[in-house]
């Protein structure tokens, strides 16, 4: 059976970095690069037009950076995967990614075949981190009790089909396929999402998401 081709919007202001880039990954046999942009605002008027499956984004741009651009269009209606792809390995630019809403954090020294991999995950619904940033993810989603018993606090406040849904952003899905898995309604879900949101005291599904998986690992108390 053929692969279905991944769709990818390039910003990176560096445009020998990113014309490089999108030719490895035009190269590939199941990815095309269907836009490109060096300017966070241009990039936010070619999303709509381009309709990518995945948007690689540089970290640090002129003039507000990537992570700006990212909540400009979290706030909107995009659902699809961004992966930062940066020469930053500080965890401070990782947790400020993830809870921006990115899918991944990658980083431009690279092998090409695994940042063609982490697309290909990432589209699957996964969260990847480059190698390098393992354990600085570990480490974010580790806490101490207090902060564990808070969480559990903070979750007791979600009704039965919240936790619900929880559990599905937990696994990288979005709202339309939260619809299909559930039989409820695309706004449904959504008005769903902005409850679990305020009653959790986050900003976004990825924040949501790593909100899960963190209470998912921390310890029971006793």
């Amino acid at each position: 059976m053929e692969q279905d081709i991944v769709k990818v919007m390039l910003v990176d202001d560096h445009t020998l970095f990113r014309k490089g880039l999108a030719e490895l990954l035009d190269g590939r046999d199941n990815i095309r690069v269907v836009a490109a942009s060096g300017n966070p605002g241009e990039a936010a008027k070619l999303i709509s037009a381009a309709q990518p499956d995945v948007l690689i984004l540089d970290l640090n741009m002129p003039p507000h950076g990537g992570l700006a651009l990212l909540r400009e269009l979290q706030e909107g209606a995009w659902e699809k995967p961004t992966l930062i792809l940066t020469v930053s390995d500080a965890e401070d630019d990782l947790a400020n990614a993830m809870r921006a809403g990115a899918r991944g954090y990658l980083l431009k020294d690279m092998e090409p075949d695994d940042v063609v991999d982490a697309i290909q995950r990432a589209v699957r619904g996964e969260t990847v981190v480059a190698p390098a940033m393992t354990l600085k993810l570990v480490n974010l989603l580790q806490g101490g009790g207090a902060r564990n018993a808070a969480r559990e606090n903070l979750l007791a406040q979600l009704t039965a089909r919240e936790r619900e849904i929880l559990d599905h952003l937990a696994q990288g899905q979005s709202n339309k396929a939260i619809a299909r898995a559930l039989d409820i309604s695309h706004d449904t879900v959504k008005l769903h999402v902005r409850h679990i949101l305020s009653k959790l005291n986050l900003t976004s599904r990825v924040e949501a998401a790593v909100f899960a998986i963190e209470q998912k690992m921390a310890p029971r108390q006793k």
